[in-house]
């Protein structure tokens, strides 16, 4: 069965999926995976041991193609498009017998002999209550991150399609409230990115109420900055996986640094930052993020 690491994305959910790669019990789709339709069975469920047995170096020097990957590419042609790019949140009531029985296969034929622990990561839409009605006793960590940096870095992804405006950015239409806010402030682009942490963090809202509290865990990116064993330790214990010595050396090695938590004040511009806590001021309250 597996569990899932979720997230807006620009979340931190990255760096927390690479920690996780690196437990003995943890298997994953790899980015050759998704690239490779042809990848022996043998391969996939071995996913997770090959990327440990490469030296730091040589996953970096490879294009970190055999790290954990989100698979959109393989998601699209194994399972379908409707869980790699849906415009809006998925449902239960999306849940086919047709869907349910092939992401169930995809996931058991990446399942590694002897382990059931296989993790996967989506961004964007959280597609929580999709996956629990399909896997009801998986797991999800919800990572969080300020909106202002998350919006600060979409602004600055090559993918991101928020230049084509609302209607061309693959989130559907904007909410009637948001779309007026978005009109009457300037149509700034900054801005329509952190309008879009709201949407999916008002997605995420919904989403968790339609899985049981114990299956869920929320964490702020930044508090993992601060205390990377500490909140490591809880995520290990929700997903059931001990903290070990080879673990330990594992971590050793991450690098968390906090330089770009507070990146958005000087990438932008004041006015954008002001606009950017005016509009979020609710969310930001709402989990804990001062002005």
């Amino acid at each position: 069965m597996p569990n899932f690491l979720i997230g807006t994305g620009r979340c931190g959910s990255t760096l927390v999926y690479g920690v996780l790669a690196r437990h003995s019990r943890v298997n994953f789709v790899s980015g050759l995976d998704d690239r490779c339709a042809r990848i022996p069975e043998l391969v996939r469920r071995r996913n997770g041991t090959i990327y440990r047995l490469l030296s730091r170096g040589l996953v970096s020097r490879s294009g970190m193609i055999f790290a954990p990957s989100e698979a959109y590419s393989a998601l699209s042609r194994e399972v379908s498009p409707i869980l790699a790019d849906p415009f809006r949140d998925l449902t239960a009531q999306d849940v086919t017998p047709w869907l349910a029985q092939r992401l169930r296969k995809f996931f058991e034929c990446r399942t590694a002999p002897g382990r059931e622990d296989i993790i996967h990561k989506f961004t964007g839409w959280p597609r929580a209550a999709f996956l629990h009605g399909i896997f009801p006793e998986a797991r999800f960590v919800n990572i969080v991150r300020d909106g202002r940096a998350v919006a600060n870095s979409l602004a600055q992804m090559p993918w991101w399609r928020g230049h084509l405006g609302a209607p061309g950015w693959r989130f559907g239409t904007l909410p009637t409230a948001y779309a007026e806010e978005w009109d009457n402030a300037g149509r700034c682009l900054v801005h329509l990115a952190g309008i879009g942490w709201k949407v999916m963090m008002d997605a995420y809202e919904v989403a968790r109420a339609a899985v049981p509290p114990h299956l869920w865990l929320e964490m702020r990116y930044e508090d993992l900055l601060s205390d990377p064993r500490k909140h490591i330790d809880v995520i290990l214990e929700f997903l059931g996986l001990a903290w070990t010595p080879e673990f330990e050396r594992s971590l050793e090695h991450e690098k968390f640094s906090r330089a770009r938590a507070e990146a958005f004040r000087k990438d932008l511009t004041p006015r954008q930052v002001e606009l950017l806590g005016r509009s979020l001021s609710a969310h930001l309250q709402k989990y804990g993020y001062a002005g």
